[in-house]
C-alpha cells in the first residue's frame, strides 16, 4: 500500500494528462472520457479512424496530411526542402525560387521518400514477454526478445504486404505492432521560396511572435495516377479563435518523460554538452564553406538548417535540465514510484534504478568512440554510410533473420534499399569538405594512434585522405551501388573502392562497439526498466501515454498565449506584422521577404490571421502535423515550438510550453493573392 505522500504524488503524475494539456496519445489509447469532460467533445470510432487515415508520417522525419480526396498532401516546407533541393540544380533552385505545378504533369517526383499511413495497431506483449525465460540474464533477454521481434514483423509484412514495426512502449512494458501503408510514388505540388518558408532564419526559430508560411505540398499517386482516398481533412471555413480546442494528430519523436534519473544526468553532464560542441564546430565549418560560392551555398543549405536546428534544440534541452525545479521534480517522482512498489519488489527497483545509473556511469568512458564509429560523427559522409551499409549487408543477408541487426531484417529491408539506392544528387566537394573535417575531430577526440584513426588516415593528413577517398570511389553511381549489393559477400570482398576498402576495415571496430553498447547499456537498461514500468504500470500508468516513438499520435490543446519576461504574448499574429518585422531588420536576410510579396502587399487582407500558438504537446517528428477542429477540419499546420518547448524531451510545463502553426486561413490567403494558385485553392476549399 502506497504511504500517504507517494500515492498523492503518483496519482498527481499519472491522471496529469486527464486534467491538463499534457500527452501524445496512441490511436489505441485515446483518453475518450477525460476528452469530452475537459472540452465538451465526444470522439467516436468513425472520427479517430478518419483521423488516423488521413494522418500520415514522412520517413523522413516529418509528419503530414490528406487534404484533398485526390491524394494531395500538406506538410511543412522545412520537411519539404531536403526534397527540394534533390530536384534542385544550380540552373534552378527551387528552394530559393519556390515551386508551383499548375498541372498534375508538371508535379515532380520526389526521389527517396516514403509515406506511411497508420492501418492498424496490434498489442503483441504477451507474444514478446512469452519468448524471455525466467531468470534469464540481460543479453538472453534482449536476445529472445530481438528475435520474437524480428518473426513477427516479418509474419505481418508477409501475410498482409503492409509495413510492420514492432514498437516498444512504456521502455518495454508493451509492444504494439503497427502496420503501414506505404506510399513511394511521391510528387510535390507547391511550394514558397526559402525566404518566406524559413521567414526570420535561425534567430526567430523556435521563438514567438513568428511570421512564417512554412508550408509546402505534394501528391501521392498510385499506379501513375492521383491516389484517391475518401480520409482527407476539409478546410475550415472560418478558422479558429483564441481558446478554441484544437487537435494535432503527427508523429512525436524519442522522447525520454519517463527515464531514470541518471541518464538525465548523464545527458545534462557528459552528452549533450559533448554534442553540442562538435555540432556548433560543423555549423561553423558549412558556414564557411557555403560563404565561398553561391552553389556550395546552395550545397550545404540543408545541412545548415538541420544543424542550427539541431544545435538550439539541444541548447534548450540542457538549459531545461539544468533547472534545478525541473530535476527536484523528476527526482521526487522517482522517489515516489519506488515507494509504490509492492514490498517484495521495493529492494528490485532500487536496484534497477542502480544499475541504470551504474551504465550510464561507464557510458562514459567509450560514448565518444560509439558516436564517432558507429553512429557516423567520425565519418561525415552520404557516401561512406553507404560503404558501410553495403558492407554489412553482405553479411547480415547470410544470417537467420532472427540474428541479423535491426535495421537488415527482411521487414525492414525495403526502406534500406530505398535510401541505399536513392538517386539524391550528392555533392562531391562538400562530401570531401565534411568527411576531412569529421576525420579531424575523430583524430582530436580519439588521439593519433588510435586504430579506427590509423585505419581512417592510412598516414595521410584528414583533406588528402578525403580527397582520395571520394575522388577514388565510384559509388555516386545508384548502378555500382546495385551491383554491389546483387554481388552480396564475394561483390563486397573484392571490391577495391577505397571507400569499401575502408568501410570493411572499420565495420569489425564499430560492431565491437555495438555489441558492448548493446551489451553492458540497452540490455540492462531494458531489464531494468521492464522492473520499473511494471511496477509503474501496476500504479495505474498506462492511464497515462507512452514516451514519443515517432509513430502516429494524437494531441489536444487550446489556442492560448503565455507570459514572457513579464509581458503577455497574445496567441496569433497577423499577415501586416510580417511586414512590419520586415522593415524593422531592413529586408535583410533572413528577414528579407520575396519581391513577389512586397509588390502585391496591397492586395493582401494585412489582418488575416498568420501564425498562432497553442497548448498541444508536440515534440521533434511533429512537424507538418495538421491541426484540426472537433470537425476534423483543418485551421492550422504545426510548423515549431516556442523556447520553452525545448524541454519537452523530458518534462511538460502548460503555462508557457506551445506549439506554433500557420493559420489556415494565412495559406489560402497567399495562394490566392500572391501566388494566384487558383486551382489548389479550390481543391483544398471547394471554392
Amino acid at each position: 500500500m502506497l504511504n500517504k505522500p507517494a500515492a498523492l504524488l503518483v496519482a498527481l503524475t499519472l491522471t496529469l494528462a486527464a486534467r491538463a494539456e499534457e500527452g501524445f496519445w496512441p490511436y489505441n489509447r485515446v483518453p475518450r472520457e477525460a476528452i469530452e469532460k475537459k472540452y465538451n467533445v465526444k470522439l467516436s470510432d468513425e472520427w479517430l479512424n478518419k483521423t488516423r487515415l488521413a494522418s500520415l508520417r514522412f520517413n523522413n522525419g516529418g509528419s503530414g496530411s490528406f487534404v484533398s480526396s485526390n491524394g494531395l498532401v500538406m506538410t511543412n516546407h522545412h520537411v519539404a526542402t531536403e526534397i527540394m533541393q534533390s530536384l534542385s540544380t544550380p540552373e534552378n533552385d527551387i528552394v530559393k525560387k519556390g515551386f508551383q505545378a499548375k498541372t498534375l504533369a508538371a508535379e515532380l517526383k520526389a526521389p527517396n521518400l516514403e509515406l506511411n499511413q497508420l492501418i492498424s495497431i496490434e498489442d503483441v506483449t504477451a507474444r514478446v514477454k512469452a519468448e524471455i525465460k525466467p531468470g534469464a540474464t540481460s543479453a538472453d533477454a534482449s536476445r529472445a526478445r530481438g528475435a520474437v521481434i524480428a518473426s513477427i514483423e516479418k509474419e505481418s509484412l508477409e501475410k498482409t504486404g503492409l509495413r510492420s514495426d514492432v514498437v516498444t512502449l512504456f521502455r518495454g512494458a508493451e509492444f504494439h505492432l503497427y502496420r503501414y501503408r506505404k506510399f513511394t510514388d511521391v510528387r510535390l505540388v507547391f511550394a514558397p521560396e526559402v525566404a518566406i518558408g524559413f521567414f526570420g532564419g535561425d534567430p526567430d526559430n523556435f521563438n514567438f511572435p513568428r511570421y512564417d508560411l512554412d508550408v509546402a505540398f505534394f501528391r501521392v499517386y498510385e499506379n501513375g495516377k492521383p491516389f484517391e482516398t475518401p480520409n482527407w481533412f476539409a478546410w475550415s471555413k472560418s478558422g479558429a479563435k483564441e481558446g478554441d480546442l484544437t487537435i494535432v494528430s503527427g508523429n512525436p519523436g524519442g522522447t525520454r518523460r519517463l527515464n531514470a534519473v541518471a541518464d538525465l544526468e548523464f545527458s545534462r553532464d557528459f552528452a549533450l554538452p559533448l554534442e553540442l560542441k562538435w555540432m556548433q564546430r560543423n555549423a561553423d565549418l558549412l558556414h564557411k564553406y557555403a560563404d565561398q560560392s553561391p552553389e556550395q551555398a546552395r550545397n550545404s543549405q540543408e545541412d545548415i538548417f538541420g544543424l542550427e536546428n539541431a544545435l538550439k534544440d539541444l541548447n534548450g534541452q540542457l538549459d531545461g535540465l539544468k533547472n534545478p525545479a525541473v530535476m527536484a521534480k523528476k527526482r521526487e517522482i522517482e522517489a515516489a514510484l519506488i515507494k509504490s512498489a509492492d514490498p517484495a519488489k521495493t529492494k528490485d527497483v532500487v536496484e534497477a534504478y542502480a544499475q541504470i545509473a551504474k551504465a550510464r556511469e561507464a557510458l562514459k568512458s567509450y560514448f565518444k568512440e560509439v558516436k564517432l564509429l558507429e553512429d557516423g560523427s567520425g565519418f561525415n559522409s552520404d557516401l561512406f554510410a553507404n560503404a558501410l551499409r553495403l558492407v554489412r549487408l553482405s553479411h547480415e543477408r547470410t544470417l537467420p533473420d532472427s540474428r541479423r541487426l535491426a535495421e537488415f531484417t527482411e521487414a525492414r529491408m525495403e526502406p534500406l534499399m530505398a535510401q541505399l539506392f536513392s538517386p539524391a544528387p550528392i555533392s562531391l566537394p562538400l562530401e570531401k569538405m565534411k568527411l576531412a573535417r569529421s576525420l579531424e575531430l575523430m583524430v582530436e577526440e580519439l588521439g593519433p594512434d588510435h586504430p579506427a584513426v590509423q585505419l581512417a588516415l592510412n598516414g595521410k593528413k584528414p583533406d588528402a585522405r578525403a580527397a582520395e577517398l571520394i575522388d577514388g570511389s565510384k559509388l555516386i553511381d545508384v548502378e555500382v551501388r546495385k551491383k554491389l549489393a546483387d554481388g552480396g559477400a564475394q561483390a563486397i570482398q573484392s571490391c577495391a573502392d577505397p571507400l569499401i576498402a575502408l568501410a570493411r576495415q572499420i565495420d569489425p571496430l564499430a560492431r565491437a562497439l555495438r555489441k558492448r553498447y548493446h551489451d553492458e547499456l540497452e540490455n540492462i537498461e531494458t531489464q531494468a526498466y521492464d522492473l520499473i514500468a511494471s511496477v509503474w504500470k501496476e500504479s495505474g500508468g498506462v492511464q497515462h501515454y507512452p514516451d514519443g516513438t515517432f509513430t502516429p499520435r494524437i494531441a489536444f490543446g487550446t489556442i492560448k498565449g503565455y507570459e514572457e519576461k513579464g509581458k503577455w504574448l497574445e496567441p496569433f499574429t497577423i499577415l501586416g506584422g510580417l511586414f512590419n518585422r520586415s522593415a524593422q531588420h531592413d529586408n535583410k536576410d533572413p528577414f528579407m521577404l520575396p519581391k513577389n510579396w512586397l509588390d502585391k502587399k496591397a492586395a493582401l487582407d494585412l489582418k488575416t490571421p498568420f501564425n498562432f500558438v497553442s497548448t498541444n504537446d508536440i515534440i521533434g517528428g511533429n512537424s507538418g502535423s495538421p491541426v484540426i477542429n472537433a470537425n476534423a477540419e483543418i485551421v492550422g499546420l504545426i510548423f515549431d515550438g516556442n523556447i520553452y518547448s525545448l524541454i519537452g524531451d523530458f518534462y511538460y510545463d502548460e503555462t508557457t510550453n506551445r506549439a506554433v502553426a500557420v493559420d489556415a486561413r494565412a495559406i489560402i490567403e497567399a495562394l490566392s493573392k500572391i501566388y494566384n494558385s487558383d486551382s489548389l485553392v479550390k481543391e483544398l476549399t471547394g471554392r
